[in-house]
């Protein structure tokens, strides 16, 4: 159950109206994270700025973003996380077998040894304390260059605070990728507890 309800949109500060829009038309729905995070409007300020600058612009291949952020919320354990990042995954155009495998990653044919480096780095990340060793980085430089694992550590740092704001506060799931996860998550007994819109 959530701890506190989003704002109706009626109630949202206005200078947060065109960031909100623009959230809303990348994702295909508002976030109830950033409808919380509104009754501080210089925190959706800073995030929005903060997220656009991990997410424009990488040089990862497509769609392991995705699956970094969904592996990292996977560790962590915040289901709002896992049905955001794996419905947005797929809203991206991610590999469908990848999508449906990623639990299997280190033995699934589909993925190739790069992308189950970075899935295990960021598994090891997701994990209090932080599981990640030198052994891990030693693999990432492997495939790939320095800018590319700040990418990786970038992604995974920016979901350790969404997957604590929304975890912590039982932000309540939107219909999407609540439809979404209850379809795609089913087989790993993925259920939304405390996310469950009210």
């Amino acid at each position: 159950m959530s701890r506190m309800l989003p704002l109706d949109r009626a109630s949202v500060p206005q200078e947060l109206v065109p960031i909100l829009s623009m959230v809303e038309t990348a994702m295909g729905f508002l976030p109830n994270s950033l409808l919380i995070m509104a009754r501080r409007p210089e925190l959706v300020q800073a995030f929005a700025g903060l997220a656009a600058a991990v997410n424009l612009n990488s040089d990862l291949p497509p769609g392991l973003n995705n699956m970094i952020a969904y592996m990292c919320s996977y560790s962590a354990g915040c289901l709002y996380c896992q049905a955001h990042t794996h419905h947005s995954a797929h809203h991206a155009g991610a590999d469908t077998e990848k999508l449906e495998a990623i639990w299997e990653y280190e033995t699934h044919p589909s993925f190739s040894d790069a992308e189950r480096s970075a899935l295990r780095f960021a598994q090891a990340a997701g994990q209090t304390p932080n599981a990640v060793t030198d052994a891990d980085f030693e693999d990432l430089r492997k495939f790939y260059s320095e800018k590319q694992i700040l990418q990786i550590v970038a992604i995974i740092s920016l979901f350790g605070f969404l997957n604590r704001w929304n975890d912590t506060l039982g932000t309540p799931l939107e219909t999407e990728p609540l439809v979404y996860a209850k379809e795609a998550l089913s087989a790993k007994d993925w259920n939304a507890g405390k996310h469950e819109p009210v």
